[in-house]
């Protein structure tokens, strides 16, 4: 979602201020609480060994290198931080811009799946249109959810030709997935595709399946139009922020995000219960109030939540809400 991910140089000021440069060490000194913390696209990450809660944002250096910060908490409410965990490489094929830092624990490691961005185009401009530029998520590892993670390689995982964001992981059968956005910028619109991963993470097994498109719900509209070289007009729809979600009663959910009149989050669920699908879209959103890019985690008490960022411009930051697992969906409590 390219357009609206830009940071205004205002905010990123306030939210520097906020974070206390000088902050001291884990639990000490000032904290801060959530509606107070810059954050696009927040993920929380639950330790059980060390009962912290991680949540993660983009962050890019003084010198233009993408990477990420973290933010730690013992009760979901003071958060102390932020600390880096990972800078982009200056060796690496593409160095800009850190988009939907995601960690998640697989085989004894802990992996970062980031988008990564460049100014760098591979397509002429279409005039009224945004930028065709090399974008991809990254996988890099770290043998702690506090960083430092390093790179597999120096490359995006994502189809080199594809506008690619918000790679997420599951493991299905044994066998690691990424589910990831094609963005609408190249496709007009937005699709969630799936590939298969290597074992150890580090590249790819086969080729991309489509999953459903953003317009496939009845809940999206179309941002804006795109006319093609016979000009023919289609709408262009957002598709953002993909996570999996396995249901106590064994439904297989994907929260996905994209627009009718604000930012919303939607449920898509799977026939089959199985990561090919098919796939289908609820009718109605399950956050349509001008928030979204959403993930879920359980707390140390069990219960399960629901994060996303609100609102989406202006000074974004991250939403927890509880939820309720029915067996067969998810509502929010």
């Amino acid at each position: 979602m390219s357009l609206s991910r830009i940071i205004p140089s205002l905010l990123l000021v306030l939210s520097l201020a906020s974070c206390g440069l000088g902050h001291k060490s884990w639990e000490t000194g000032d904290y801060l609480v959530l509606d107070s913390i810059y954050c696009r696209d927040p993920f929380i990450v639950a330790d059980k060994n060390t009962k912290t809660y991680y949540l993660y944002r983009s962050s890019t250096t003084a010198e233009g290198l993408g990477g990420v910060e973290a933010f730690r908490s013992s009760d979901l409410e003071k958060w102390y931080g932020p600390e880096r965990v990972f800078t982009v490489p200056e060796d690496n094929a593409l160095t800009g811009s850190v988009w939907a830092p995601e960690v998640h624990y697989y085989q004894g490691n802990w992996y970062l799946f980031a988008t990564l961005n460049t100014d760098k185009t591979w397509a002429d401009k279409v005039e009224g249109w945004p930028s065709f530029t090399y974008r991809g998520t990254q996988i890099f590892r770290s043998d702690s959810p506090s960083g430092p993670f390093l790179p597999l390689g120096k490359d995006v995982t994502t189809p080199k030709d594809y506008m690619a964001l918000d790679g997420t992981l599951w493991v299905e059968d044994g066998v690691p997935y990424m589910v990831f956005c094609h963005e609408w910028v190249q496709v007009v619109d937005g699709t969630y595709e799936l590939i298969r991963l290597k074992e150890d993470l580090s590249g790819t097994s086969g080729e991309p399946t489509v999953l459903f498109k953003a317009s496939d719900a009845k809940w999206t509209k179309g941002l804006s139009e795109w006319k093609d070289a016979d000009g023919d007009t289609h709408k262009s729809y957002v598709s953002d922020g993909p996570f999996l979600y396995r249901t106590s009663g064994g439904e297989l959910l994907m929260l996905w995000s994209s627009f009718n009149d604000t930012y919303c989050v939607g449920i898509a669920r799977s026939a089959s219960g199985r990561l090919e699908g098919p796939w289908t879209c609820d009718d109605e959103p399950i956050v349509e109030e001008d928030g979204g890019h959403s993930m879920l985690f359980h707390d140390f008490n069990g219960n399960i939540n629901l994060v996303f960022h609100r609102p989406n411009s202006g000074f974004s930051h991250p939403v927890i809400l509880p939820l309720k697992d029915t067996g067969m969906t998810l509502e929010v409590l």
